[in-house]
């Protein structure tokens, strides 16, 4: 009788422990406050933005499922393959190259381009018929109106450092003043036009008299990017940009369609909530 009551005990503890956690029931599937919490600081948002995506990424789900949307293991290594082509990497250095950079395992990666995929395709199946392509003065008026952002440096002027041993090239970057014999070195002016797009973002995104994390060199070693200097910025003419504000023209208008979806959605769906994020 005594070990009943204790059972008994641990299972109402637990299933209370359970329900304290949740915060949001969307048709049947909870989303907990550890959830919230870890969407806030992964994303860099508030509590409500946390909420409100993950809210929208259950819904996203159910309707995957309800429409049997599915992706192949092969899907995902396709995707995974061209991305590594267009870094002049193998599958392997570019899984290192995610690695080194984000801290996410294969397995992880694959997840998240599975998860990638399946949205692609929901969106697709939702928004194809509300997308139209976009008239010469809608490319036009965007183009005038978002100039500034489609300026980019001419160029990178960089020392480019080498090595087969990731460890010491690491110790270099974390200490400038570090000397490997077996670290080479050269200097290079880099256009801008003229490197891969995944290369320019990553020069962008680093800091003048700065390094870029170690990244595969495609050769079986491992390669930084000392910025020495950024070259003055080049204005950019309609044609080199026209695809590019298709794109966001297009996406742009792919986002106010699935948008709209989701708030029906959202609005009709048997929706709980329990508790806010303190």
């Amino acid at each position: 009788m005594y070990k009943i009551f204790l059972t008994i005990m641990l299972a109402l503890t637990l299933s209370a422990e359970i329900v304290d956690g949740i915060a949001v029931i969307v048709k049947g599937s909870a989303i907990t406050l550890y959830d919230i919490k870890k969407e806030m600081q992964l994303s860099k948002i508030d509590a409500k933005s946390a909420t409100d995506a993950l809210i929208r990424k259950a819904l996203e789900n159910q309707e995957i499922d309800e429409r049997k949307i599915s992706v192949s293991s092969g899907e995902v290594y396709d995707d995974i393959k061209k991305t590594a082509e267009r870094n002049k990497l193998s599958v392997s250095e570019f899984y290192e190259a995610v690695r080194n950079s984000s801290g996410l395992t294969s397995e992880e990666l694959k997840e998240k381009i599975k998860e990638k995929l399946l949205s692609q395709k929901l969106y697709s199946a939702i928004a194809y018929s509300g997308v139209s392509e976009p008239t010469e003065d809608e490319i036009e008026a965007y183009f005038k109106s978002h100039k500034d952002s489609f300026a980019h440096p001419s160029g990178f002027k960089v020392l480019i450092y080498q090595s087969t041993n990731k460890q010491k090239l690491q110790e270099k970057i974390d200490n400038p003043m570090f000397y490997s014999p077996d670290i080479s070195s050269n200097e290079q002016s880099l256009p801008y036009d003229r490197i891969s797009p995944e290369l320019a973002s990553l020069l962008e995104r680093t800091s003048l008299n700065s390094f870029t994390a170690a990244v595969p060199d495609g050769k079986g070693g491992y390669m930084s990017f000392y910025i020495k200097e950024i070259e003055s910025a080049k204005e950019t003419g309609l044609d080199s940009v026209r695809n590019q504000i298709v794109n966001m023209i297009t996406a742009e208008q792919r986002e106010q369609v699935l948008g709209d979806y989701f708030a029906r959605l959202r609005h009709n769906a048997e929706l709980k909530m329990i508790r806010n994020v303190k």
